[in-house]
């Protein structure tokens, strides 16, 4: 029979062993906070290794709702050197991010661009009777 504290004794082991090596934190470089009593806000901050991100919102009435609106952007480097970007709104249209390494769908063929179309016309609606033979 396999004694438990051995197989916690060998777990513990292995957690230490498999953790990833500690790296020193990145330094803030810059950082900004404001919130306003009407509840519109702006922050954003920089680090030492070239991440930037700010945001700001706003409250905005849509419908029947007071609710945040918000825009910002974010940017880093990643292991390789390249670049990114990203920018976004979230508002009563939704999430709408935009950047270059977000994948794009291929546009759909005119075939089935056209299938779809008629479709959208002419809806399928069944009938109250199956159809007899």
């Amino acid at each position: 029979m396999v004694n438990v504290s051995l197989i916690v004794l060998v777990s513990a082991i292995s957690a230490v062993l498999c953790a990833p090596a500690e790296q020193e934190p990145v330094a803030i470089i810059a950082q900004e906070s404001d919130v306003q009593p009407d509840g519109t806000f702006k922050w954003s901050f920089e680090t030492a290794d070239g991440i930037k991100q700010e945001q700001t919102g706003e409250t905005r009435q849509i419908a029947d709702e007071n609710a945040i609106v918000l825009q910002g952007s974010a940017s880093w480097t990643d292991n390789e050197g390249n670049t990114h970007q990203l920018t976004y709104v979230a508002d009563e249209n939704g999430y709408q991010p935009q950047s270059a390494d977000i994948p794009q769908a291929p546009e759909i063929p005119a075939a089935i661009a056209r299938s779809l179309e008629y479709n959208a016309a002419n809806p399928y609606q069944e009938t109250e009777t199956p159809p007899t033979n």
